[in-house]
């Protein structure tokens, strides 16, 4: 009997340990699958936030810097805004002031792509190319080649509103002039408008500074001063040029001819110093377009 009971007790044992490792076999593999879940390549997939398409670099910006004379000032304005249109990238950075002035700033260093005189002798003392006589400087600014006439203006004599001196003409002010008690304005000797007046003044065979020594000649330092002084008329009359006669909206009694002060050009070039030289050949073209005609021929310009 005894061993009966022994016998049992071993089959018991046996069942026991069987069952334990049934349990183990059923529940490790669970565990190695989960472990195998957690870190299966599916997971580490990129989502749809991380693709992300390259982008271009954005249109690079040029800024233009254009000097010009004081009475090209409406008309480029609105070619500026004409020609964002056509060039979105480029600005123009406008620099206005007397021929003379902008030759010097330019001798002196300034920084400038593109010039626009109005006269011939302002861009002539930049320009190697030119007579000697004119450019005694020996100055060499200008780009070979790119130097061309642009517009063609006129000389003006201009009154106040109401004409208090009964000016009618040329050589109406130049009888007043030796003989009544007038004011005429004019612009400086270094300024192209002064240097017109100074041809016509020399053509009646006035002297310019017996007139200046008696009060009748006062002076501007660029043609938009001689204007305000007509325009607020604190002068008999002035002279002028027809597009700044325009745009301030004064009385014209007489025009110059090209006999009393010659043409009057205003030619444009590219500098040999610009960064840009590119873009100020493009803004050259365009500035010879029909477009750009019609603002300059609106103001009283004619193309050269």
């Amino acid at each position: 009997m005894r061993k009966f009971f022994s016998m049992l007790l071993v089959i018991a044992m046996l069942a026991g340990i069987a069952a334990c490792s049934s349990n183990n076999a059923e529940t490790l593999p669970a565990e190695i699958q989960g472990t195998a879940e957690a870190e299966s390549p599916a997971s580490a997939e990129p989502s749809s936030e991380t693709a992300v398409a390259p982008t271009s670099d954005p249109e690079e910006k040029i800024e233009l810097i254009v000097f010009a004379a004081a009475s090209m000032t409406e008309t480029l304005e609105q070619i500026a805004l004409d020609y964002k249109d056509i060039a979105p990238s480029v600005t123009l950075i406008f620099n206005f002031d007397s021929s003379g002035t902008l030759k010097t700033q330019i001798q002196e260093g300034a920084e400038c792509d593109f010039f626009i005189s109005a006269g011939q002798k302002q861009m002539d003392q930049l320009d190697i190319s030119a007579d000697p006589a004119v450019n005694t400087e020996n100055l060499d600014f200008v780009l070979d080649g790119s130097r061309q006439d642009l517009l063609e203006n006129k000389v003006t004599l201009c009154v106040p509103e109401g004409n208090p001196g009964s000016i009618l003409n040329f050589d109406d002010l130049a009888v007043k002039l030796e003989n009544d008690d007038i004011l005429l304005a004019m612009g400086n000797s270094d300024v192209p408008v002064g240097q017109y007046t100074q041809k016509i003044l020399a053509y009646y065979n006035l002297d310019e500074e017996s007139l200046a020594n008696s009060g009748k000649i006062t002076y501007g330092s660029n043609v938009k001063e001689v204007t305000s002084q007509i325009s607020e008329s604190s002068v008999t009359c002035g002279v002028v040029y027809c597009t700044d006669a325009f745009s301030a909206s004064l009385e014209i009694v007489d025009y110059a001819t090209a006999e009393m002060c010659g043409k009057i050009i205003y030619p444009a070039a590219i500098l040999n110093i610009s960064k840009n030289s590119e873009e100020a050949q493009k803004f050259m073209d365009y500035l010879k377009t029909d477009e750009a005609m019609a603002v300059f021929e609106k103001v009283g310009f004619t193309k050269a």
